[in-house]
């Protein structure tokens, strides 16, 4: 049995054929679909299927493309929106193309309609699943779930050490290993609780940003355009650690208390912005808000920091329910030049148990 990884940047796009020359390609991506053609021909392999792991939220699939080129059936999971799927599977579904098995695991925790792939000795898990410390693919995005991610990954404790890991993405250059290495690497393999597992996920969420949203809506319309929506360059957008900047996350920074933010408060905020990097819905949750706050989402805050020029020299606040995602906004802020900028120290939670 051939098998191929094509792309040459983080997307992952796999090959998969045999001898008989009947072809099946997992997660292709737009930009590439001449290439994919292209290559078909020369090697003389038949394209049967085209599968999608999932929605993908960070570039446009091929696979409506592929499809209408070549005849092929198209597979995802039944959950996905998309409208030109031609097979749809569920959990524990065996596809036999010309003597290989794909057997499909319902994988739900990025998105709704996430599979994992087991093929010989290959474990192909889409976004559900990254190599070492990348963890996963993000669950706050729009479909995501970490309790449904947690349930998920349960389901590999029943799996063999020896299947290799094959992402649909790979943005440090991280090699492939077998389940048993992502055993001991991975963060998400890590023993905890449901509960555990939500919180640790909470505290890493940041939020979709725009475009990934149209690349989103360009996906369920079954767009063959590569120009349907902006999609930024070399960017770890759909990793844990989202759309920072190589580098953003070992960038320290500076704590202010909920009682000395409180003081600052009382006598005006003179040169002191707050910037409140949760999503606007959170604003009016639970914990409310500080009157006066800039809210910029902590997943377009990369994108919107002109927003913030005219504060470059002003004392900067971050703010956010727990202050996990304020740090990360504080990092983003301090790597892009701001340098007095503080994080209001245990978030809102903190500022209401003061009575703030």
């Amino acid at each position: 049995m051939l098998f191929e990884q094509l792309n040459p940047h983080s997307c992952k796009t796999y090959l998969i054929a045999n001898d008989d020359n009947s072809a099946v390609i997992i997660d292709p991506v737009i930009e590439h679909f001449k290439f994919y053609i292209e290559l078909l021909k020369e090697r003389k392999l038949k394209l049967t299927h085209v599968i999608d792991t999932h929605t993908h939220a960070d570039h446009i699939s091929a696979g409506s493309a592929l499809r209408d080129a070549t005849g092929c059936e198209y597979v995802m999971h039944e959950n996905a929106p998309s409208k030109c799927v031609s097979i749809r599977v569920e959990d524990g579904d065996v596809l036999n193309i010309s003597g290989m098995e794909f057997k499909f695991l319902y994988t739900p925790g990025h998105t709704k309609d996430a599979v994992s792939i087991i093929v010989g000795d290959k474990l192909l898990t889409g976004d559900f699943l990254f190599l070492d410390d990348g963890g996963a693919g993000r669950d706050d995005l729009p479909g995501g779930d970490p309790a449904d991610h947690w349930e998920s990954l349960k389901k590999l404790d029943e799996l063999p050490d020896e299947l290799v890991v094959y992402p649909a993405h790979e943005y440090r250059g991280r090699q492939p290993s077998n389940l048993g290495t992502q055993r001991k690497t991975n963060p998400h393999l890590q023993k905890r609780s449901k509960d555990e597992f939500i919180r640790y996920i909470e505290d890493l969420r940041l939020g979709p940003a725009e475009w990934m949203k149209d690349v989103l809506k360009a996906n369920y319309a079954c767009s063959q355009d590569p120009n349907a929506a902006w999609i930024p360059l070399d960017i770890a957008a759909c990793e844990i650690k989202g759309t920072m900047e190589e580098g953003v996350n070992e960038t320290e920074v500076d704590y202010i208390s909920a009682h000395e933010l409180n003081e600052r408060i009382r006598e005006g905020l003179q040169d002191t912005l707050l910037v409140d990097v949760r999503e606007e819905d959170e604003l009016e949750g639970p914990f409310g808000h500080i009157e006066g706050i800039h809210n910029i989402p902590i997943g377009e805050l990369a994108m919107k920091q002109r927003e913030l020029q005219s504060f470059k020299n002003s004392n900067i606040v971050t703010v956010c329910r727990s202050g996990a995602r304020a740090t990360t906004g504080a990092q983003i802020l301090k790597k892009a030049g701001f340098e007095k900028v503080f994080v209001l120290e245990g978030g809102m939670k903190a500022w209401r148990e003061h009575g703030f």
